[in-house]
């Protein structure tokens, strides 16, 4: 009902940057929020930065000053924009949205497929 496709991972030295995209599409009603998420090998699926319809963002505390999410003004595509990266970075970035679609009113998450994010020292 709803696909996610996530793209702009890759492999960048330690201080570089890198953009993620995400773009939804399907029966969509309302976007609610949409999120970055991220998970290394052996580790827990952790947020990494939100922003909801009303842009309003939040951060994981180790991303703050360096990351930066945004948002089209469509609002089903979102950014992550990836400042001086660290090895620590390095992981599986997956978009989320939460949202409702035709022709229901529940809000459910939708997961990307992810897209690898590598930093070397």
């Amino acid at each position: 009902q709803v696909q996610l496709v996530e793209s702009g991972g890759g492999l960048v030295q330690t201080g570089g940057s890198l953009r993620l995209s995400c773009a939804a599409s399907g029966r969509i009603r309302s976007v609610y929020s949409m999120a970055w998420y991220r998970q290394a090998p052996g580790k827990q699926r952790d947020l990494v930065a939100r922003i909801t319809n009303a842009n309003i963002t939040n951060y994981a505390e180790n991303v703050k000053g360096r990351f930066t999410i945004s948002r089209d003004n469509a609002a089903t595509t979102v950014y992550l924009q990836m400042n001086s990266l660290q090895p620590e970075d390095s992981a599986v970035y997956l978009c989320t949205v939460y949202c409702n679609v035709f022709p229901d009113y529940i809000l459910r998450d939708y997961w990307g497929q992810g897209t690898q994010v590598t930093v070397s020292s």
